[in-house]
């Protein structure tokens, strides 16, 4: 299979379709009677009606999560091919991706982090173009308004915002416009919802949803981790991914290497961005799966002996359908 993703055939797409489905259809059998979407933080909900969380059906809930997922895993897949990321094209990133947005459960339906995966991608576009930018003063500021879109569906978006910076640090000298662009487009956002917020007398809700960022860690875990077991054949794949990356890093273009270390404090931030909510949610994880979706791509398209990463690649696939039949 992964033979097949590593060719750039347009036949792949079909391909990864019917994969998409395959992972997906296990959860049929296990999918609550209720479902929920809550897209929208305490910034927007002012606007909202209490019950629009329950006014998807559960089958439908999982078909548009389905076809976001095959988007954003066509997306992708093109950024990594238009910047050549990986070196060759191929539709591993899109496959790849396809497997990690499907590990858990709640990775399977509509969410706030899956939504967030777009505007992630979007950020990546733009991030990965500083390194040949001249002026890349609004590109910052661009950038500062997506992390506050993404912060009005999911508060622990806006530490994405942090990799802004760091991109500016790994990709260009330091200039402090641009360093100040991304704050002023953030507070753009920002200065209109808290005018929404005036207009209709709620000032005091809109200062009371910043408090969860002062907060001090203090996550209280509940789950079962027996659930968690898929982690094991993810872990192996990560290990070697970056075991291959260090071996080809210094053979690489210079726009490869800083990508990819930008990759990795993406996919860093997005993961310990959770503590702000006090109760874990699995689902918060998918904003790790875009970096690790490319770094498993790195392993699969280099990896040497076929025996081998065909079967780690199986063994996922049928650790992530087993574990489907288990909800969280």
């Amino acid at each position: 299979m992964i033979k097949l993703f590593r060719s750039y055939n347009p036949l792949n797409i079909v391909w990864l379709a019917i994969l998409l489905c395959l992972l997906r259809a296990g959860y049929l059998y296990s999918i609550p009677a209720k479902t929920d979407f809550p897209f929208a933080e305490l910034f927007s909900r002012l606007h909202l009606p209490a019950s629009y969380q329950y006014v998807i059906p559960p089958a439908v809930n999982l078909f548009f999560a389905t076809v976001l997922v095959f988007t954003q895993a066509m997306i992708l897949n093109y950024l990594c091919n238009y910047h050549n990321l990986l070196g060759k094209s191929t539709f591993l990133p899109a496959a790849m991706y396809i497997a990690a947005s499907g590990l858990f459960t709640p990775f399977l339906l509509l969410g706030p982090p899956l939504v967030c995966n777009f505007l992630v991608i979007w950020m990546l576009y733009k991030m990965f173009d500083f390194y040949k930018g001249e002026d890349v003063k609004s590109t910052s500021y661009d950038l500062g308004m997506i992390v506050a879109v993404g912060t009005l569906f999911y508060l622990p978006f806006i530490y994405m915002f942090l990799a802004i910076w760091i991109a500016l640090i790994i990709f260009r000298p330091f200039n402090w416009r641009e360093w100040v662009a991304c704050i002023i487009g953030f507070a753009t956002v920002f200065f209109f919802l808290a005018v929404s917020y005036y207009l209709s007398d709620a000032m005091p809700e809109f200062y009371s949803i910043w408090l969860p960022l002062g907060t001090k860690f203090q996550v209280h875990f509940s789950f079962n981790y027996y659930n968690y077991l898929v982690l094991i054949p993810v872990i192996m794949i990560l290990v070697l991914g970056f075991f291959k990356l260090q071996q080809n890093f210094f053979k690489s273009y210079v726009q490869t290497r800083k990508s990819m270390q930008l990759l990795l404090f993406v996919a860093l931030i997005g993961g310990f961005s959770f503590y702000i909510r006090p109760d874990f949610h699995p689902d918060h994880f998918l904003l790790c799966a875009i970096p690790a979706a490319v770094f498993f791509a790195y392993y699969f398209l280099y990896a040497s002996y076929r025996w081998f990463y065909e079967s780690l690649y199986i063994i996922l696939l049928a650790s992530i359908i087993y574990f489907q039949f288990n909800t969280f």
